[in-house]
C-alpha cells in the first residue's frame, strides 16, 4: 500500500515531463524512421541509451557512418552535464540499494529537476518515489519514440524542423533557470564561451570545443561565482 501511495505521487510529478516526452519523443521516432531506422532501433535506443538529446545526435552520427572514435568523443561531449549531476546526487542517492544503479541511469536533465525540487511529504518513501520517478519518464520516452516510428512509417509525415525540439527544451531549461536564479554569471559565461568557439571553429565545429570548456571555465571560476553560479551552471 505504502509504495502505491509513492507510484501516485511519482505519477502526479511526472506529468509535466509526460507532456514533453511523448512529443519529443515521437520526433526522434519519427526522424529514426525517416533515416531508414525501424520501430526496433527506437525502442532499443530508449531503452538502451536513453539520452534524449543523445539520441537526436546519433541518428546524424548513423546516416554519416561516423566511426567509433567519434560517436564515443560526442557522446561524451554531449553528456558531460551528467558529471555535476552526478556529484551532486551522491547524498541524496546514499540508501537506495537496489535501485541505484538504475536510478544512475535513468537521471535525465528532467528527473534531476523533479528530484532536486525537494523533500517528498511524510508517509512517502524517498527510494521508491525515485525508482518510479525515474522508471515513469523513461516509459514516457519508450512510448513516444515508438509511436514515432509507427507513425512515421506511414508515410506522409514531414520531419522538417522536427530536430529543433530538443534545442527548443534546452533553451526552455535556461530560461527558467535564469529566472529562478539571481546569479547569471554561469549562464552568461557559457553564452560567450559558445559564441567565441561558433567563430572561432564555425557551426561544424564549434560543439565539442565548448562543451569541453565551459564546464574547465565553469570548475576554474567556481570561487568567483559563489554557490549560487555553480549550481546555475552545471544544471544548464
Amino acid at each position: 500500500m505504502k509504495n502505491w501511495t509513492t507510484f501516485r505521487y511519482a505519477f502526479q510529478k511526472s506529468l509535466p515531463v509526460m507532456a514533453g516526452y511523448l512529443v519529443l519523443g515521437m520526433g526522434f521516432g519519427m526522424m529514426l524512421e525517416a533515416a531508414g531506422y525501424g520501430i526496433g532501433w527506437a525502442l532499443a535506443m530508449s531503452i538502451f541509451i536513453y539520452a534524449g538529446s543523445m539520441q537526436y545526435v546519433v541518428i546524424d552520427l548513423l546516416t554519416g557512418g561516423a566511426s567509433l572514435i567519434t560517436t564515443a568523443l560526442m557522446t561524451v561531449a554531449v553528456n558531460i552535464r551528467h558529471l555535476f549531476y552526478g556529484i551532486s546526487m551522491v547524498e541524496r542517492y546514499q540508501n537506495t540499494r537496489p535501485c541505484k544503479p538504475y536510478l544512475i541511469f535513468a537521471l535525465t536533465d528532467e528527473t534531476y529537476s523533479l528530484v532536486c525540487s525537494g523533500e517528498v511529504p511524510e508517509g512517502i518513501s524517498w527510494k521508491w518515489y525515485c525508482f518510479f520517478l525515474s522508471l515513469l519518464n523513461q516509459c514516457y520516452w519508450v512510448a513516444g519514440s515508438a509511436a514515432g516510428s509507427v507513425f512515421g512509417s506511414f508515410g506522409g509525415f514531414s520531419t522538417e524542423g522536427i530536430d529543433f525540439s530538443m534545442t527548443a527544451l534546452f533553451l526552455v531549461v535556461f530560461l527558467e533557470q535564469w529566472k529562478s536564479t539571481k546569479d547569471h554569471a554561469s549562464a552568461v559565461l557559457g553564452g560567450f564561451v559558445s559564441l567565441f568557439c561558433l567563430i572561432l571553429f564555425g557551426p561544424d565545429g564549434f560543439l565539442i570545443p565548448s562543451l569541453i570548456m565551459i564546464p574547465v571555465l565553469l570548475t576554474a571560476t567556481r570561487r568567483f561565482r559563489g554557490k549560487e553560479g555553480v549550481s546555475d551552471g552545471s544544471v544548464s
